[in-house]
């Protein structure tokens, strides 16, 4: 009788840990998942900790036709294939350790240089753990009113319009940035990327499109200059910054056909003498994306659509 008791206490006492055991499994894999991204921000600032414990000289930078000043350590700007080769071949002035930059636009380099040294810029791009999405910083509902954020049914002195808003939508945080070499305003994250392209920086482009498709409510005056910047400042072999500017003119095709700003950039063809040379391949393009759309639509209809003989 003894013996039996003990055998089936302990049988029972192997299933109770078992359970246990499962649950913390479960607990230690929710750990995990919720602190995945918290790693992936600390390892980036290790990274670069781990680069300024060693001695490394600043190096100056002159930025703009202002010649804004900017200081950096070298090794953090070696994590640009362009520096890199700047610095260790030649600088401009050697003596002084100085770089000059005077294409650069002060505003977006000094997102290049947050980047380089945080592993982001301002918006920051976060997780939000409850949505399980991820949303840009203080990216919190605005008032809109109609001088400052107009709506689709707006006046197209005001831009033609709002291309992806909603009343639920919240407004676009630090979207656009003022570019004093074509006196225009586009959008951020399309002069970071441009930079990005410029400096080597091939993880900055993607974090710089991937913040890009979380901007909403941006006017289709805004979106049209910064897609004719883009064409300007971005190789014929770029796919993903092009491509995502053709599908959004194209999903949002009634609100830019209702656009006085589209009807006045399409009669004059670009504007080459503004945004730079390249940036009227723009509607060219937007051209041809639309033929395949609707070949596409064309073709799936046909497939639905028993043929008769």
């Amino acid at each position: 009788m003894d013996s039996q008791h003990r055998v089936d206490k302990a049988a029972r006492l192997m299933r109770k840990g078992s359970v246990r055991d499962a649950q913390k499994v479960s607990k230690l894999q929710r750990s995990l998942n919720n602190n995945e991204e918290t790693s992936r921000t600390q390892s980036v600032q290790t990274r670069l900790n781990d680069k300024s414990l060693a001695p490394s000289p600043i190096v100056t930078l002159v930025v703009g036709a202002e010649a804004r000043l900017f200081a950096a350590h070298e090794d953090v700007l070696c994590q640009s294939s362009f520096f890199e080769r700047v610095i260790r071949s030649n600088f401009t002035d050697a003596q002084n350790r100085r770089i000059s930059l005077p294409d650069e636009e002060p505003e977006v380099f000094s997102g290049i240089l947050e980047y380089l040294y945080k592993g982001d810029y301002y918006p920051r791009l976060l997780h939000n753990k409850q949505r399980n999405s991820w949303e840009l910083e203080d990216s919190l509902p605005r008032r809109v009113t109609p001088q400052t954020s107009p709506t689709i049914n707006d006046s197209p002195k005001f831009g033609g319009g709002r291309a992806g808003q909603t009343p639920q939508t919240p407004a676009a945080v630090e979207a656009t940035v003022f570019l004093s070499g074509i006196g225009q305003h586009i959008l951020r994250d399309t002069a970071i990327y441009c930079a990005a392209d410029r400096f080597g920086l091939e993880e900055l482009k993607r974090l710089a499109l991937r913040k890009q498709g979380l901007q909403a409510g941006i006017d289709v005056g805004t979106i049209l200059r910064s897609a004719q910047y883009c064409y300007a400042n971005t190789p014929d072999s770029d796919s993903r910054l092009r491509a995502h500017y053709l599908a959004l003119i194209i999903r949002c095709r009634k609100t830019f056909k209702r656009s006085g700003t589209m009807q006045a950039e399409m009669e004059k063809c670009g504007s080459d003498n503004v945004y730079g040379e390249g940036s009227g391949k723009l509607f060219f393009d937007l051209f041809v994306a639309m033929c395949n759309h609707l070949d596409d639509v064309i073709d799936a209809s046909n497939a639905r659509t028993p043929k008769t003989i």
